[in-house]
């Protein structure tokens, strides 16, 4: 592993660090324009300004026809943003395949008609920059840009490319690669927080996206917010309002401290949502990311600065995250998995705890009281219950554990019924296959817990167990809570069931992770009427 094993990185000059509400970041968020037609560029760019871009990227080579010197007068013009052209070539991953003097004479005339910034690829750098010497006007910048959509390479490697663009008589460089692993992303961040020179920092694909926000942290010059999803002018962009309202990214800066969600999958997440409206709540300086995670171990290793000061902990890392911590809360040791860590600031140790088993025991002991205050151990109304859980990982160990110590019967239902066995077990229980399940009605009010992915967006039809076996159920629980109401719990409530779905385990295992976080009291309210919202 190379150097940046141990990202630790010191602030970047051009970042304020402000009070609540006022800007930390000098990172600029870019909007692509990228229309067929000048006339729908012009009709993007008043909307980029309004969602809140400070420049404009108008990506010349996606027009349908395109009248140098009228077309580039008329969107110069009529900006109500700085501009900055690009005339991608499909070598470098853009649309234009034409004549390479026209594409370059089109950047020059763009820079004489009052252009903020060209973006030229470094391979035609030298030409381009030796053309314009002593015309260019004194606001214009050069980017000079490189694409990497293979991998991204070895910080060495990165420190010569840097050294190759400057050499170029590049006014800022851009650096574009691809995220094999989250990990690659660390590389990047240790070329923008250490460049002598404004430098642009991005990693593509969905493995890069904390490149997008942690920009500003580390000292980026700017990041890319695309209008709409899915229209992206490379892959992994997010959205503007996603940029700017979802990770509060005018709100980060050097002193940011870092948390996010760790699994794989991971995009359905909504913890990011609820999170960072907590902290923007009540002013905490901290911002919370998708973390699409390979190797649990490897992530930590690398990413092991004070800064990344916690995490959350979903499939398929929930038990290989224990293995991980310095210390875990005694609880998750007996659980064998856990889905939250804390790095202390004292000492920068790990320090893992599992708060799934609280919020999803209390959602169902709910469900089954109709109240919204849970019992004691010895009051539960699961003690003497035969309680099914669907699933032997971690969040099956952590339901199987809680319900045990409220004095329920457990079973343990798995696609591999040896890992069944082997948690029944452990847990004092009787085990059985995923494909028994349908056939498993030994009494009548049993509690099921699903704890797999089964019925996640996007397989929404997939359910672990056919709608004529929930009729022994009195009550079913669904550990996936997108989408809220999953097909397990729609045939559960057509067989006459109480359903509980994992929004109620989502919100309840959040409040002890936020206070964790933050020191600072959950705002129970606001995470409610956030999980509402987005449901």
């Amino acid at each position: 592993m190379d150097s940046t094993q141990n990202i630790l990185l010191a602030s970047s000059g051009g970042l304020q660090v402000g009070s609540k509400g006022v800007r930390r970041s000098s990172t600029l968020i870019c909007a692509p324009i990228m229309a067929e037609s000048v006339d729908k560029m012009l009709i993007d760019m008043d909307k980029a300004k309004t969602l809140g871009a400070d420049l404009l990227e108008i990506r010349l080579d996606h027009l349908k026809a395109f009248n140098d010197n009228v077309d580039l007068k008329t969107l110069i013009k009529e900006s109500p943003l700085p501009t900055l052209f690009t005339y991608r070539p499909k070598w470098e991953g853009g649309q234009y395949d034409g004549d390479e003097k026209d594409r370059l004479d089109a950047l020059r005339l763009a820079m004489e008609l009052g252009a903020d910034y060209i973006d030229v690829e470094l391979q035609v750098a030298h030409e381009f920059i030796d053309s314009i010497y002593g015309k260019k006007p004194e606001k214009f910048k050069v980017i000079v840009s490189s694409h990497n959509y293979q991998h991204t390479p070895s910080v060495e490697a990165l420190g010569n490319l840097v050294a190759r663009i400057q050499a170029t008589g590049a006014d800022i460089v851009k650096i574009a690669t691809t995220a094999m692993d989250i990990t690659d992303v660390a590389r990047i961040f240790h070329i923008t927080v250490h460049s002598q020179v404004p430098t642009i920092g991005l990693v593509m694909g969905e493995r890069g996206l904390i490149s997008r926000i942690l920009c500003a942290k580390f000292g980026g010059y700017l990041t890319f917010g695309t209008l709409d999803s899915g229209i992206v002018s490379a892959p992994g962009q997010p959205t503007m309002k996603d940029v700017l309202h979802l990770y509060n990214f005018a709100q980060i800066g050097p002193d940011t401290k870092v948390f996010g969600i760790i699994g794989k999958p991971v995009s359905h997440s909504k913890s990011p949502f609820l999170y960072n409206e907590g902290f923007k709540s009540v002013g905490f300086n901290g911002v919370y990311v998708h973390l699409l995670v390979d190797d649990i171990a490897k992530f930590l290793q690398t990413y092991s600065s004070m800064d990344f000061a916690g995490f959350s902990i979903t499939i398929p890392h929930k038990e290989a995250a224990l293995k991980c911590c310095d210390e875990v809360d005694p609880v998750a040791k007996s659980i064998g998995a856990i889905n939250c860590i804390i790095r202390r600031p004292t000492d920068g140790k790990l320090f893992g705890f599992n708060t799934d088993y609280v919020g999803a025991i209390s959602a169902i002991e709910d469900g089954l009281t109709g109240s919204h205050k849970s019992g004691g151990i010895t009051g539960s109304p699961l003690a003497g219950r035969l309680f099914v859980v669907i699933g032997a990982g971690g969040a099956g160990k952590a339901l199987a554990y809680g319900a045990k110590q409220k004095g329920a019967r457990i079973a343990i239902a798995n696609r591999t019924y040896d890992r069944a066995r082997e948690l029944a077990d452990t847990i004092g229980g009787d085990a059985l296959s995923l494909a028994d399940l349908d056939n498993f009605h030994p009494e009548e009010g049993m509690i099921l817990a699903n704890t797999t992915s089964i019925g996640m967006q996007p397989k929404v039809d997939e359910t672990p167990i056919s709608k004529h076996a929930l009729r022994s159920y009195s009550l079913v629980f669904d550990a996936v809570y997108t989408p809220k109401m999953t097909r397990l719990l729609k045939d559960a409530e057509a067989s006459g069931a109480i359903v509980v779905s994992g929004l109620e385990m989502f919100i309840g295992q959040a409040y002890e992770q936020f206070e964790r976080f933050t020191g600072l009291p959950a705002p129970k309210g606001l995470f409610r009427k956030v999980m509402d919202n987005s449901s």
